[in-house]
C-alpha cells in the first residue's frame, strides 16, 4: 500500500460518515413529525441489502430546479407551489412527488382561545387551489401521493408508509431491456 492509497474500510468510513452527515443536514429540513417519521421510515431501507441500490428520497425541493421539469417543455414559468415535501427520482424516470398535508393545507387558523389553542375552520378555497395544482403537476408528468400529517401520527403510521414504499418501489423498478 502506497502513502496515497487509504485502506478500503477507510474508505466505507468516509462514505459511511458523509451519508450520516448528509442524513443529518436533510432531516433538519423537515417541518413536522409527520414528515420526519416518512424520512426515517424510508430511509431505514438504505440500511437493507441494496439499499444503496434505491432512489434518494429528496426533502424539501423546489421543483422549478427539477431537471426534468426545466428540460421536458412541459412547464413554462415558475411553478405556483414550487416546493414540495419529498422528490423521488425513480429508476424507471418517474418524477414523484410525496407530500405531507397538515391543517394549513385545507383550515385558516382561528384567533387563540382563552387557553392559546389555535383551532383551525375548513377553507374550501385552500383545498380547491391545492387540487388544482396537484392537477398541474399531473399534467407536466409527475406523480402526486398525499398523506394526512393525522394518518401518520395515528398508531399504524409506520406501518402504512412501510407498506407504501414497497409497493411505490415496485411498481417504479428500473425497466429491463
Amino acid at each position: 500500500m502506497t502513502a496515497t492509497t487509504a485502506p478500503p474500510h477507510t474508505h466505507y468510513q468516509d462514505e459511511k460518515s458523509a451519508a450520516d452527515a448528509l442524513y443529518r443536514r436533510l432531516y433538519r429540513s423537515l417541518d413536522s413529525p409527520p414528515e420526519q417519521l416518512l424520512m426515517i421510515t424510508y430511509c431505514a431501507r438504505y440500511t437493507e441489502e441494496r439499499g444503496f441500490d434505491l432512489p434518494a428520497l429528496i426533502p424539501q425541493v423546489y421543483l422549478h430546479y427539477d431537471p426534468y421539469t426545466r428540460s421536458s417543455g412541459k412547464q413554462s414559468g415558475a411553478l405556483y407551489r414550487q416546493r414540495m415535501d419529498f422528490l423521488l427520482l425513480a429508476p424507471d424516470r418517474s418524477r414523484i412527488v410525496i407530500e405531507v398535508d397538515g391543517v394549513q393545507h385545507y383550515g385558516r387558523p382561528n384567533p387563540p382561545d382563552d387557553q392559546g389553542r389555535v383551532t383551525h375552520t375548513a377553507a374550501p378555497q385552500l383545498y380547491a387551489e391545492m387540487v388544482a395544482e396537484d392537477r398541474r403537476l399531473r399534467l407536466a408528468g409527475y406523480e402526486i401521493y398525499r398523506f394526512g400529517g393525522w394518518e401518520l401520527t395515528a398508531p399504524g403510521g409506520k406501518q402504512l408508509l412501510e407498506d407504501f414504499f414497497t409497493e411505490l418501489l415496485t411498481r417504479h423498478q428500473k425497466p429491463t431491456l
